[in-house]
């Protein structure tokens, strides 16, 4: 072997060792996702994994549910709910490490039909009636749910309609309801329909329900992983942020 190309093998074998040794360091964090939040989750998780080694594991719900698990002692590690309460609560009770909990999107609530027309873009269907079944999301478990009935409590249309709700466990059976055509439209999140080019859509004004401040938390399991940190370093990230935007949601 000529002495000349030994520079270039030494260098090979350099790069081999650095990548065997990121390899070793890559972690795998298990994060609990608000079900509205699963198509940014999974771009986001997929950029962060080619971004650090890191590989975030991805389960998706409504934020109680989750909650009622994480208390239960589900092996979660971060925790990225649909609203504020939940991630305050897991603070409170000991779930959480202190002083991780941020605001990391702020939904949007639309009432959507796959079918074109309709919902008008004042959402004067509902006062109108000309449904069987609206959709909405369980608003004991999902903040857009409790969006939801609050929209219709300020139209003071409620009470008329609770008949016809027709009540999903999460914002993604909500959605499937009104694609199955169990219900010809419902309240869901704006992610879910933001590539949507069919169907007819209202978007509830930010004025009539509470905010949908979605937060993240890193909780007591995930205390000591490298890879829970850094995925949630990432997600207040420019590239996390951008993905977010691109689904319909505000970041601060």
């Amino acid at each position: 072997m000529s002495f000349a190309h030994r520079p270039l093998i030494t260098a090979a074998f350099a790069a081999a060792l650095s990548m065997v040794a990121g390899a070793a360091l890559a972690g795998e964090t298990k994060v609990a996702v608000a079900a509205n939040f699963t198509e940014p989750a999974k771009a986001i998780a997929a950029q962060f994994e080619k971004a650090t080694g890191h590989k975030a594991t991805l389960s998706f719900g409504s934020s109680g549910q989750f909650y009622a698990q994480i208390a239960n002692g589900a092996p979660y590690e971060v925790f990225l709910s649909a609203d504020v309460e939940r991630p305050q609560k897991a603070e409170a009770d000991g779930l959480a490490a202190p002083g991780t909990r941020f605001t990391y999107a702020t939904g949007r609530l639309v009432l959507w039909s796959k079918t074109p027309g309709l919902v008008d873009g004042q959402g004067a269907v509902l006062a109108k009636g000309k449904f069987e079944k609206l959709s909405i999301a369980d608003p004991k478990a999902a903040p857009y749910g409790l969006a939801a009935v609050e929209t219709l409590t300020k139209l003071k249309l409620y009470d008329g309609l609770k008949p016809r709700i027709v009540t999903g466990s999460s914002i993604t059976q909500t959605y499937q309801y009104v694609q199955t055509g169990a219900a010809e439209l419902g309240f869901v999140a704006l992610s879910q329909v933001v590539d949507d080019k069919g169907g007819s859509r209202w978007v509830v004004p930010k004025t009539y329900h509470t905010p949908i401040d979605q937060q993240a938390v890193l909780l007591k399991t995930g205390s000591n992983s490298d890879a829970a940190k850094a995925f949630l370093a990432f997600l207040k990230g420019r590239e996390a942020k951008a993905i977010i935007r691109r689904y319909g949601y505000e970041v601060r």
